[in-house]
């Protein structure tokens, strides 16, 4: 089990990556804003810019850590990836500049598992060295995530399959070079057996951008949105389009978005870091009422709740990827990590927010301005309560877990009755 010591050759790595993103990394957010800029591969400015960083990170074997090595990565476990991506998650950029970056590393997970040799070449290569950006198309519009409520179908036509519907809030469409979309293949199945996964490259005939949704932290008075509604108007894709077999598209689906649950969880953790050094920093320069904002017990009560809260919040983490290394050791049942990554999403974005609103208080006027990033963060604070999944589904998964394993009452009373423990009949 994790020992809460760091070997000093991963330390090093670690020193060496946050004095990295601070130097190099964070000013980036500054000189390229916007939600989408680091997926916008036809910036050729951001590129220019980004290479040469990109450059570095592969020099030193950390390009694209979260692969194991069936994947073609290096396998350095979660634990190990859970404190890289707190330094990560400092800064927008850096999981651009580290090639980390949602939702390119689920679908990169799907292609290599479940892709054909033409496709890895086609378009995993390409994801992986960081030319092209991808889209994971699943949501709808009547549905949200609901998969027992999608509508967008595929049938098979001769030699190809034919897509019909929409999808909602298609992360990075606007700039991706293909789409994974999820369409019902299959209505006489139960409902999480009804869908499949296909491949679809952006520019297919049929494939319709109905608009990029701009969304909090967006300007009403620029194009900033980068998430499509999408029309699929009778798409035709060739049958091995199809990532897995027909039905599967749940399956497929579970395979990424519970590492990317957890990765968000991580990356969030160095957010709230980066919060929460803002805040000390400004507690000890700032004065007020005679004296430092340090000196005021109301102050020091929000930095130490932020303090017990982020503590808190990245053991569950770390302990989430210290689950998942397990499994993948062939120690624990492929089950183990689930309510644990559950646990992850529920809490991510109350601490986020949490933290994160203390810190602008702590601010004051300032704080809410763009002069500082606190803003952005806080306006990022409602779409991690719904990316993969609303919060209260993970609740009702670590409930209905609980009360699988737990016990019923013995008797007509409790189990804790005090009489009927001390045999008072």
């Amino acid at each position: 089990m994790w020992s809460f010591q760091t070997d000093p050759e991963v330390q090093a790595q670690l020193d060496w990556m946050l004095d990295f993103v601070k130097r190099e990394v964070e000013p980036l957010d500054y000189r390229f804003p916007g939600h989408g800029a680091p997926y916008d591969v036809a910036n050729a400015e951001s590129r220019a810019a980004i290479r040469p960083l990109q450059d570095e990170v592969r020099k030193r074997g950390l390009w694209a850590c979260h692969l194991g090595p069936h994947l073609g990565g290096p396998g350095y476990g979660q634990v190990r990836l859970a404190l890289m991506n707190e330094v990560l998650g400092r800064a927008y950029w850096a999981p651009t500049v580290f090639g980390t970056a949602a939702p390119d590393t689920g679908n990169a997970e799907i292609l290599a598992l479940f892709g054909t040799d033409e496709q890895k070449t086609t378009y995993l290569k390409p994801l992986m060295d960081g030319d092209i950006v991808s889209c994971f198309s699943m949501t709808e519009p009547q549905a949200g995530a609901d998969p027992k409520e999608f509508i967008c179908r595929a049938w098979q036509d001769g030699d190809e399959w034919v897509i019909e519907g929409e999808k909602w809030f298609s992360s990075n469409a606007r700039f991706a070079a293909f789409l994974i979309v999820m369409a019902v293949t299959n209505p006489e199945n139960p409902p999480h057996g009804r869908m499949s996964m296909f491949i679809v490259p952006t520019d297919t005939p049929g494939v319709e951008i109905l608009r990029n949704v701009k969304t909090l932290g967006d300007s009403h008075h620029s194009d900033d949105g980068t998430h499509a509604y999408i029309r699929y108007n009778q798409v035709r894709v060739p049958l091995d389009a199809m990532l897995g077999a027909p039905g599967e598209g749940f399956k497929v689906a579970q395979a990424r978005l519970g590492g990317g649950r957890v990765h968000h969880a991580m990356r969030t953790v160095g957010k709230c870091q980066r919060a929460l050094d803002m805040m000390v920093e400004r507690a000890n320069s700032r004065r007020t009422q005679g004296k430092l904002l340090a000196e005021h017990q109301f102050v020091q009560g929000m930095i130490a709740d932020s303090y017990i809260e982020l503590e808190q919040y990245r053991l569950l983490v770390l302990k989430t990827a210290w689950a998942i290394d397990e499994v993948e050791a062939g120690r624990s049942p492929p089950v183990a990590p689930r309510t644990l990554i559950a646990m992850c999403k529920v809490q991510m974005a109350k601490v986020y927010h949490d933290i994160v609103q203390r810190a602008i208080h702590l601010h004051g006027s300032l704080g809410v301005t763009l002069e500082l990033p606190l803003a952005d963060w806080w306006a990022g604070a409602a779409s991690l309560a719904l990316a993969d999944g609303p919060t209260e589904v993970h609740k009702i998964q670590v409930a209905k877990a609980l009360l699988k394993r737990g016990p019923e009452a013995p008797g007509l009373f409790p189990s804790e009755h005090i009489p009927t423990r001390m045999g008072w009949g």
